[in-house]
């Protein structure tokens, strides 16, 4: 019988000490466990290494809600860009591809309240990455009511392939219902990425709908603040709106338009890929818009990983911390439940040497006893971790917007059984050299 199944019978025969002091140890683990698995999601949901563009132009304003609105759809856009903006951007020799995106409206609440972007084809020729292209089950959009729906919507509503929903104007349960229905003529597979949460439309068909187009006093004022240092463009756009707007005033009460001309749209933000012998600087572009339009250029690499680096890492460590330190009281409990044991057990240590078994061994059942209760409960937490990953990740993605793997491992979590074992052998040390130094005369 080898030292370890000895320890296993011996805490069998203390079951609920043994247990208690597991599930102690559980509890530690279950904590940083969650702690890796979701710092590992941030982390690569915020370096998003594979993001196939290079720029996001849009408003002048706050560039992390930029972000946050277009990468990851999670903050609502509030300024908008002109819509002939887009033509100036691809004029730029440096820009190979821009791409726009407008927003606004959702899926309705029981639909889960998925954002509707508007685009264009461009954005799925780009792909989800650098040489990495979307996958997707049907066709291209070719008509301006079609949508493409991302794998989580697919999934929370059970759509396929020729399913037809409703957008609701701003979302929530007070939001307006368009009367206009989209089919869904294609579904994307899964990309861990914002486009699993994302129902894409044509943004032509964006604009179709009853109360898209901007309404002219805005749309004024709109022109006025963004190429007011351009004022000779400034006069071509006001001249092309007072034509348009002559014209309606015109039409019958009854007339009906039904496309929106380009100067009654906006954009939220467009996506920029640049030539890679000559890239866009994101502080140099800023610089120029600043000295003409009212609009920026960001990196989302940059904006995210100083938020990680000024906010979140910050969260992240003192979790961990306050892991390592639930750990380390969990190893207390072990050394105080061991010790006050041995108490109880000298008669049975002083039978075990009297029948030949040296004081060495004794030693080491007594840390066999320490390591195993450490490791179960290491199991245990590991278990547990996960399930509490697998519990909390569709609530923080309805809650942030941020998707979250439930099956997600980190390879850092490994390290977590070095560290109970080492932890297991020091709390362990004291009780087995108490066990070693048992007079066994005295206890007989």
């Amino acid at each position: 019988m080898n030292l370890f199944t000895i320890a296993w019978k011996s805490i069998r025969q203390r079951a609920l000490p043994s247990l208690l002091t597991s599930l102690n140890v559980a509890l530690g683990v279950m904590l940083m466990v969650a702690v890796l698995v979701c710092a590992g999601v941030v982390n690569r949901a915020f370096s998003q290494k594979a993001i196939p563009y290079d720029l996001v132009i849009g408003p002048r304003g706050s560039a992390l809600q930029l972000v946050l609105s277009s990468v990851y759809r999670i903050e609502p856009a509030i300024a908008k860009l002109p819509y002939n903006y887009l033509a100036e951007l691809k004029k730029d020799k440096r820009i190979t591809e821009a791409v726009p995106l407008v927003f606004g409206d959702f899926t309705k609440p029981e639909e889960g309240g998925f954002p509707i972007i508007g685009t264009t084809t461009g954005y799925f020729d780009m792909g989800v990455g650098p040489g990495i292209p979307f996958q997707i089950k049907g066709e291209r959009i070719g008509g301006d009511f079609d949508a493409i729906i991302g794998s989580n919507v697919a999934a929370m509503n059970g759509w396929d392939l020729g399913a037809e929903f409703q957008l609701v104007h701003g979302g929530g349960e007070g939001g307006h219902v368009h009367d206009e229905t989209f089919k869904v003529v294609a579904i994307l597979a899964p990309t861990q990425t914002a486009n699993d949460k994302t129902v894409f439309i044509d943004i032509d068909g964006f604009f179709q709908i009853a109360g898209h187009e901007v309404k002219f006093d805005e749309v004024r004022t709109q022109l006025t603040q963004f190429w007011g240092s351009n004022s000779e463009k400034m006069a071509s756009e006001l001249a092309t709106l007072d034509a348009l707007q002559k014209e309606r005033a015109a039409a019958p009460p009854d007339a009906h338009f039904h496309d929106t001309p380009d100067i009654l749209k906006s954009l939220a933000a467009v996506l920029v890929r640049t030539r890679p012998n000559a890239p866009l600087d994101p502080i140099n572009i800023t610089a120029e818009m600043r000295n003409g339009y009212q609009a920026q250029a960001v990196n989302p690499v940059i904006i995210m990983q100083k938020l990680d680096k000024q906010l979140i890492g910050w969260v992240k460590e003192v979790l961990l911390i306050m892991s390592i330190l639930i750990l380390i009281v969990s190893g207390v409990s072990i050394f105080v439940s061991i010790y006050n044991s041995m108490s109880d057990r000298r008669r049975e240590i002083s039978i075990m040497r009297a029948l030949g078994a040296p004081r060495s061994s004794v030693f080491s059942i007594i840390l066999a006893e320490s390591v195993l209760l450490c490791l179960i409960g290491g199991l245990l937490g590991l278990l547990l971790g996960h399930a509490l990953v697998f519990i909390a990740a569709p609530i923080i993605t309805a809650k942030t917007g941020l998707l979250l793997n439930p099956w997600a491992f980190e390879l850092t979590e490994l390290i977590v059984f070095p560290f109970l074992f080492i932890l297991a052998v020091i709390v362990g040390f004291l009780p087995a050299l108490t066990a070693y130094r048992t007079d066994v005369a005295k206890n007989l």
